[in-house]
């Protein structure tokens, strides 16, 4: 906008200017002319008065070397009875234009080597007619132009030069609010709360400004009122865990007692953690800085060892690939287990008792890959699914789980797929992005594809080089 804006006043000032500055030229070259040859109408008009008196030679010589400038003069005189013309000083014209002079009795002007020549007719006693021919030489005639045409460029070059600083600080005026107004916007679409906009610059500009600023407001507003909602719904659950808590400790002792209990201690850390995380408003996703996050393959373990228990009490196989060795990623280790066992209880709660189900990792170069597969029936519609997991809810489901597998794997630049497992039933991909950077659109002969192809068919043929026990 504002190189736009300089455009427009360079284009304008230049026609504005060469709209004046030629014609304008034009007439000074004129005026030098006329200048030129009123000098030598002088010069012509002081030789008559002595040519109406005498046309002796000798006078007529000593008339034009005190009129004219040398040999810028000359007198041409008919010719007397018996004699031959004469002319005195140098002659420039031809017989044509002097005899033309003669004839028509006016003044004239003629081209010659070296400039113009300039024939005034004056009447003698005799009656005859003699021409003053006045010599107006090229430097005479251009006298002043150049310097006056150089001039008008200057000014023109000074005024281009001025409407082009005025027409930038004008775009600076008008395009550094709105330059300010983007960047705010930016700022808050990547989540900083506190973006605001100086309210300045032209009419319309500050009411965007103002506009920006109070839906930011409102923005901040409402995400406060959600987090206090989303703080005030889980504190209602401390009563009914509490009720639990106690009836689960006069279960007295065994195994299904002590899972029982740890499963309630662990539901209370969960109330705890997304009370804190509503009051703090601090996302827990993304890691924050290098060695943060947490090693996958731990979680993997721990919480398969969780769930083990009620896969042998319901009589389904299961196993775990690929978390024998630490494999760092760059998420929370309360996010990464809230996705697991998100997925893992989809699949107790929607396969059959005695279906099996597998978790693998794989560790790429740039990704890991976290596989949760069961032998169930699948899902028909993988893409519903996934609608549901952005909040559609549809179908009997809130489509909680998904969403947060969804949220953790694309605050890393990652995503999630649903599709056929290896055991004949569903297979859900969690893709971690280990450099926390936005995976490009895949084309082909992309190399950023070529890699996560490489990874994606390692790890399709990592899963299918283990078979549950």
């Amino acid at each position: 906008m504002r190189w736009a804006l300089v455009k427009v006043s360079l284009a304008v000032t230049a026609m504005v200017v060469v709209a004046f500055a030629v014609p304008l030229g034009l007439v000074i070259r004129e005026m030098a002319r006329d200048r030129a040859f009123a000098g030598a109408e002088r010069e012509a008009a002081a030789v008559a008065p002595a040519l109406s008196i005498t046309t002796d030679r000798a006078q007529l010589e000593r008339v034009v070397a005190s009129a004219g400038s040398g040999a810028a003069m000359a007198v041409h005189l008919p010719a007397a009875a018996g004699e031959q013309p004469l002319d005195i000083g140098e002659r420039r014209a031809s017989d044509e234009d002097i005899a033309a002079v003669r004839q028509l009795g006016r003044a004239s002007t003629s081209t010659v080597p070296g400039g113009s020549a300039l024939l005034q007719p004056v009447a003698l006693s005799s009656g005859e007619i003699a021409v003053v021919e006045v010599f107006v030489p090229e430097s005479a005639v251009t006298n002043g132009v150049g310097t006056a045409w150089a001039v008008l460029a200057a000014v023109g070059g000074a005024l281009i030069v001025g409407s082009v600083a005025v027409a930038d600080r004008l775009g600076v005026r008008m395009v550094r609010p709105a330059q300010r107004l983007v960047e705010g916007a930016h700022e808050l679409g990547e989540g900083k709360l506190g973006a605001r906009v100086p309210e300045e610059g032209p009419t319309e500009l500050r009411l965007a400004a103002v506009a920006f600023n109070s839906m930011a407001d409102q923005v901040v507003q409402l995400l406060a009122n959600e987090r206090e909602l989303a703080a005030d719904l889980s504190h209602r659950l401390r009563t009914p865990l509490t009720v639990l808590r106690l009836n689960a400790a006069s279960l007295g002792d065994g195994p299904a007692a002590e899972q029982t209990r740890a499963a309630v201690e662990q539901l209370e850390r969960e109330v705890d953690t997304i009370i804190r995380t509503a009051r703090d408003a601090k996302p827990q996703t993304a890691a924050a800085g290098p060695g943060a996050g947490c090693d996958a393959a731990e979680v993997v373990r721990e919480r398969m060892a969780f769930w083990s228990a009620l896969a042998e009490d319901e009589g389904r196989k299961w196993r775990v690939a690929g978390a024998d060795r630490p494999v760092r990623i760059p998420v929370a280790r309360a996010d990464l287990a809230a996705a697991l066992d998100a997925l893992l209880g989809n699949v107790f709660r929607h396969t059959s008792e005695g279906t099996a189900f597998a978790v693998d990792v794989h560790n790429g170069e740039d990704a890991v890959i976290v596989l949760v597969s069961d032998a169930g029936p699948g899902i028909a519609d993988p893409e519903a699914a996934m609608a549901r997991g952005r909040g559609s809810g549809t179908d009997g489901s809130t489509g909680l789980g998904l969403d947060i597998v969804r949220r953790l794997a694309e605050s890393t630049g990652g995503d999630v797929r649903i599709g056929r497992s290896v055991l004949g039933g569903t297979e859900v991909r969690i893709w971690i992005q280990l450099d926390g950077r936005d995976r490009p659109p895949r084309r082909r002969g992309h190399r950023g594809s070529v890699r996560r192809r490489r990874t994606g068919r390692a790890a399709l043929s990592f899963n299918r080089s283990r078979s549950l026990p």
